[in-house]
């Protein structure tokens, strides 16, 4: 028989929560009910003081969802929060004050053994922010280094296609008396993306407060383990998820990526304030789509401007960390999930000189 959602849900109201005594259904601490492929994942919201005594109902909900007819594979997945604080009538916020702010929860810290968290943004979509970083991550991986790498773009993960990883979902596992997501390994690099936890071709549709939660969430209840270094793939803008996130985050060092075309480099200039507002360095700009080189007569064309992002570099004051062309063999290798970087050519050598400037200036600070 097809999977039946409705009969999960009476599957999970027939499990009690060992506390209250209520089916943990009505009890609300179901938050989400996913199937795709003959995987079911369901998602338990636990206060952090419970989550260790919830481990027996995550584990007896787990095996009986395994025993639904279509489920071929069930995860369920527990997370906590702490409750927000009271906030007084006439308290007052800054501008650059982050009224939503996730709370971590209690214990273990999946991010306390990561050295250095580096925020890969740009204020525009579209100047290949997300390839940048996918080869940014790579490069240090293939300089002896540990390195994790974070899809933060909620609304549009592209992560899981460009890292070859379409259609991976996430596990758990226990650390130090709490349950944490375990990111999934390629390319010697530790990967985690909100397309491991929904249904890739779905749109997510979340306002502001419940993306900055969600992106937190895959920070701290990830088991990132020992990491030299942390990209983060920030979503595009500078708003007020853009903002916060950087707040909550508190990444040591941002890189900003603009093609050299005047449009972007407005929304760069843009990304720069917004990251002197909330007192975080800015390690650099890459400029991407920089140059075309014509594969009939090896003519170099520059499709979106000659060394803008360099000269924005100098009137911004900020170290220019090199430029990356755009290239058919790196719009290539995304969409087979084997970024460029993994290879030994020309191209590849560029996006180890980014990674070592890019070092370089996160020792300067």
């Amino acid at each position: 028989m097809p999977y039946s959602e409705s009969t999960a849900l009476k599957v999970l109201s027939g499990i009690k929560d060992p506390r209250t005594g209520r089916d943990i259904v009505s009890a609300g601490k179901l938050s989400d009910l996913i199937y795709k492929d003959g995987i079911l994942q369901a998602i338990l919201s636990i206060e952090p003081a419970l989550v260790e005594g919830f481990e027996p109902v995550r584990k007896l909900a787990e095996t009986s969802l395994k025993q639904i007819d279509g489920v071929d594979k069930a995860l369920v997945l527990l997370t906590s929060h702490k409750s927000a604080p009271k906030i007084k009538k006439l308290e007052k916020k800054s501008p650059q004050g982050n009224p939503h702010k996730p709370r971590r929860p209690e214990g273990y810290q999946g991010d306390s053994k990561i050295k250095s968290v580096i925020a890969i943004s740009s204020a525009k979509g579209g100047v290949g922010k997300s390839t940048i970083a996918v080869n940014l991550a790579i490069a240090l991986a293939k300089q002896n280094k540990q390195v994790g790498l974070l899809d933060a773009d909620i609304h549009g993960p592209s992560i899981p296609i460009v890292m070859g990883m379409r259609g991976t979902r996430a596990s758990t596992e226990e650390v130090e008396g709490r349950r944490l997501i375990k990111p999934n390994q390629q390319h010697n690099i530790k990967v985690m993306s909100i397309g491991f936890l929904t249904d890739n071709e779905g749109p997510i549709i979340w306002r502001g407060p419940m993306v900055q939660g969600a992106v937190s969430k895959m920070l701290w209840d990830v088991n990132w383990g020992e990491l030299d270094y942390l990209v983060i793939d920030m979503p595009p803008g500078t708003g007020d998820v853009q903002i916060g996130l950087a707040q909550d985050i508190k990444p040591n060092g941002a890189v900003i990526v603009s093609t050299p075309q005047d449009l972007a480099l407005a929304d760069a200039r843009k990304g720069k304030e917004m990251f002197q507002k909330v007192n975080i360095p800015i390690l650099g700009i890459v400029e991407n789509m920089a140059s075309f080189v014509c594969p009939d007569c090896d003519s170099i064309h520059y499709i979106f401007g000659k060394n803008g992002a360099k000269n924005e570099a100098k009137k911004m004051k900020i170290p220019y960390l090199g430029s990356a062309p755009l290239e058919i063999s790196i719009r290539e290798s995304g969409d087979k999930g084997i970024p460029i970087a993994l290879h030994d050519n020309d191209i590849s050598n560029i996006f180890s000189k980014i990674a070592k400037n890019t070092v370089k200036e996160l020792n300067t600070l």
